[in-house]
C-alpha cells in the first residue's frame, strides 16, 4: 500500500520529542541506542532504517568499489557510516570524504568534508527523494546521487540551495556519469557498473 507524500511528512498532533545531534550522541554514549538499533537521526527525528535486501547490498558495494577506483589522492570512500549535520546524523549508503579514515577518529565527517553522498534506493525511494534530499541539500552537500534500482537509473542532484537542489539530471542504465571530486573531474563511470 503506497503512502502519499503529504501523509508521510505530516507531524503527529500528539506530543512528540525532537532530539538535537548532541542529545542523540548522548543516547549512544549512555547505551540507550546501540549500533544494533536500526535508526538514524533525520531533522531531529529518530527514523527507522529499512532492512537491506541482496540487490541493495550488491548495488551499494558495486558503487563503492567503482568510486573508490577513481577518487583522487586526499579523498576516500566509506559506506553506511554516519555523517553529522546541524540537525541530523544520517548513514548514507556511500560517502566520498576528504582526507583519510584516521582523520575521523574523534568525529564523523561533516558537510564541509563531503564531496557526495549516495543512497541506493528501492523501498526507500520516496524517503530518499524527499526527507533525505532535504537533509543533504540543507547541509549544502554539493552532490547527491540516488541509485534508483526499480527504474535502473542514477538521479544526480547538485547545486544545493536551502532544502533543495537546483539541478537534477537522470542517467539511464546505458549512459555514463561524470564524477567530479572537489573541482577535479576524475572520470566517467557507466551507470550499469553500479546496478545489480
Amino acid at each position: 500500500m503506497a503512502i502519499s507524500l503529504e501523509k508521510s511528512l505530516v507531524v503527529p498532533d500528539y506530543p512528540i520529542w525532537r532530539f538535537s545531534v548532541e542529545q542523540y550522541h548522548e543516547m549512544i554514549r549512555a547505551g540507550f541506542l546501540t549500533e544494533d538499533d536500526p535508526v538514524e537521526l533525520l531533522e531531529g527525528w529518530l527514523v527507522t532504517k529499512m532492512p537491506k535486501n541482496p540487490p541493495h547490498t550488491l548495488a551499494t558495494q558495486l558503487t563503492r568499489e567503482a568510486l573508490a577506483r577513481i577518487v583522487p589522492s586526499g579523498w576516500h570512500v566509506t559506506d553506511q557510516e554516519p555523517i553529522t549535520t546541524a540537525d541530523s546524523e544520517p548513514e548514507p549508503d556511500i560517502v566520498v570524504v576528504r582526507g583519510s579514515l584516521r582523520d575521523y577518529f574523534e568525529r564523523h565527517p561533516s558537510p564541509s568534508d563531503i564531496a557526495r553522498v549516495v543512497e541506493v534506493s528501492d523501498a526507500t525511494l520516496q524517503r530518499d527523494r524527499t526527507l533525505k534530499l532535504r537533509v543533504y541539500a540543507g547541509a549544502r552537500i554539493p552532490v547527491y546521487w540516488i541509485l534508483n534500482l526499480p527504474d535502473r537509473q542514477l538521479e544526480v542532484y547538485s547545486d544545493p540551495e536551502q532544502a533543495a537542489y537546483r539541478r537534477q539530471v537522470i542517467h539511464r542504465e546505458a549512459e555514463s556519469v561524470s564524477v567530479v571530486i572537489g573541482s577535479q573531474d576524475v572520470g566517467r563511470i557507466p551507470v550499469r557498473d553500479f546496478l545489480p
